[in-house]
């Protein structure tokens, strides 16, 4: 892994069209793996393969790193790009505007997984917190948790999933 001190792989500077399109076919490459990676972690958390979806993190972070110094080395060079190679500049912005729907989609499952699990979380603390409430009766009637509500017993939650 690189430290920040140390210079980028790749063209620093694009002097030709061999160059643009090998800098465009790598960024593209780099994007259809991440994709991929994205792609099959949004389908195991969806159905609820949670431990498997996460499985790839450190793949996902890798590429994702390696795509956006991907991205930054492009920015650096719109320029000579779009002279060289601006049919392979296209294709590399369609696929970006098709990679950013997977991303959204990829972020919206994983929001959706996050709040089932805090409400499954917080449903339990409230229903153990319910059951070790003393119940009694008043003369008017049965008489819940004195006010405040005492509080519930440690919840422990295992990471291991």
């Amino acid at each position: 892994m690189q430290s920040m001190s140390e210079p980028q792989q790749g063209p620093a500077r694009i002097l030709g069209r061999a160059e643009a399109d090998q800098l465009i076919t790598s960024v593209l490459g780099t994007m259809g793996q991440l994709e991929k990676v994205l792609a099959d972690e949004t389908a195991h958390v969806r159905v609820g393969r949670i431990r498997e979806g996460l499985a790839a993190e450190a793949r996902k972070s890798e590429l994702a790193s390696a795509y956006l110094r991907g991205l930054e080395v492009v920015k650096s060079n719109a320029i000579a790009l779009a002279r060289f190679a601006p049919d392979a500049l296209a294709r590399l912005k369609t696929a970006h505007a098709a990679f950013s729907q997977v991303i959204q989609t990829n972020q919206t499952v994983l929001a959706t997984a996050r709040a089932v699990s805090e409400n499954l979380l917080k449903s339990v603390a409230d229903e153990v917190n319910r059951l070790s409430t003393p119940q009694g009766y008043a003369p008017a009637g049965p008489r819940g948790a004195p006010r405040p509500p005492p509080k519930s017993e440690p919840l422990l939650v295992s990471k291991r999933l």
